[in-house]
């Protein structure tokens, strides 16, 4: 890429923050936020990334990304790959020496994102109300520098999410396999005692940010 200014990406917001979620949980983190998004779970909790947003060229979003000097960039959304220019901006991150994840939805296409990139594909349950755009042939590209993550809405959905994990043989494909409650509509506490019962190999988790910030945009 021999020009970056000439390429852009409509931003939401770029914010440095604690990593709510994912391998990384807790870790200071950079995260660069993209607008809009092909999808509409139900319980989106970012749905003022759906439109609006700035748009911003690599350079610019480099040079504010560089300002809090991180170890670790996120970049999510919205669904950050559903603008093409994602795709640079990721390896422009790589090349400058971050650890880089992608938070997708699954709904498109990731093979052609950066190798060093962890990529953190989101599958989605009945209870999302969008399980119908699983792309399942991404799983075919993922590797152990990869996660796996299902947001969990009700039993219905853990037990798809557990014949998904043995049918794919998930656990041993990626690195982290990811199980979370979906805030306010399943009790933390229910799922952790599921995941023992089966003793189920996947990382249970809760989502950081809304017990430290009420999920408030920015953090």
């Amino acid at each position: 890429m021999s020009d970056m200014s000439a390429s852009s990406l409509r931003i939401t917001e770029i914010f440095y923050s604690i990593q709510g979620e994912s391998r990384t949980l807790g870790m200071p983190t950079v995260f660069v936020r993209l607008t809009g998004c092909p999808l509409r779970c139900q319980y989106c909790d970012t749905a003022y990334a759906f439109s609006g947003g700035e748009v911003i060229s690599l350079a610019s979003i480099l040079g504010q990304v560089a300002k809090f000097s991180p170890q670790y960039v996120c970049v999510t959304g919205g669904e950050p790959l559903a603008q093409p220019n994602c795709l640079p901006l990721l390896q422009l991150l790589c090349d400058a020496g971050y650890e880089v994840s992608l938070e997708t939805s699954g709904a498109l296409d990731v093979s052609e994102v950066d190798s060093r990139v962890s990529r953190v594909v989101d599958l989605k349950t009945p209870g999302s109300l969008e399980v119908h755009r699983n792309l399942y042939s991404n799983l075919e590209f993922l590797g152990q520098h990869d996660q796996v993550k299902f947001v969990l809405c009700n039993r219905e959905d853990y037990d798809w999410a557990r014949f998904q994990v043995s049918q794919y043989g998930l656990t041993r494909r990626v690195g982290e396999v990811l199980f979370s409650p979906s805030h306010g509509q399943l009790s933390g506490r229910e799922l952790a005692e599921w995941i023992v019962q089966d003793n189920l190999p996947v990382r249970f988790q809760l989502q950081l940010h809304k017990y430290l910030w009420n999920d408030e945009p920015g953090h």
